[in-house]
């Protein structure tokens, strides 16, 4: 249980990230909430999605799965680390509507649907896994929003890097136990 709390966490980042970014805008009234709903709903979807998708294959790639778990968190974890040291889209978002944020929700939770093969490999409830990751990413996304309003954009990109590093530890750690 203690990798899906990692994997949770990390997941999360993502949208913790974007949410700073959202909250830096001003007029986060609401704001909180509602990053936290379109955000954990999708981290939670994405991975089970990911699971299934995992399940699907694992017979036929059994022998080499945590391999394929490997690839897939060391790709995702140096996506995240790329963006943070990239601009954000969220600098470019004038106008905080019910479509952005559904935009936003699908574009950082896609990742997680290549991290949702990993649970396959874990003993691990996946129903319980991603309503850990889910809400997780709710509190992420409701907390970044209340520092993005409080201090702008400043910790933006460290979270990402931080999420796609531990990504790449839980792909190593996979790997090598």
């Amino acid at each position: 249980m203690f990798e899906v709390i990692v994997l949770a966490i990390a997941l999360s980042m993502d949208a913790f990230a974007v949410s700073i970014g959202l909250g830096s805008k001003g007029n986060t009234r609401g704001l909180g909430l509602k990053a936290g709903l379109f955000f954990g709903v999708f981290q939670a979807l994405m991975p089970f999605l990911g699971y299934l998708g995992g399940k699907g294959v694992l017979g036929w790639v059994d022998s080499y799965a945590r391999w394929i778990a490997f690839g897939l968190l060391a790709l995702v974890g140096a996506k995240m680390i790329y963006e943070g040291l990239q601009e954000g889209v969220e600098e470019d978002i004038t106008t905080i509507t019910n479509k952005m944020m559904l935009i936003l929700a699908v574009a950082t939770s896609i990742d997680a649907m290549a991290a949702g093969f990993s649970l396959t490999l874990l003993e691990v409830d996946a129903w319980l896994a991603c309503l850990i990751i889910g809400v997780t990413t709710f509190a992420f996304s409701w907390i970044g929003v209340r520092i993005g309003e409080k201090s702008g954009t400043w910790l933006e990109s460290k979270a990402e890097i931080f999420g796609g590093v531990v990504l790449i530890l839980i792909g190593v750690k996979m790997l090598v136990f």
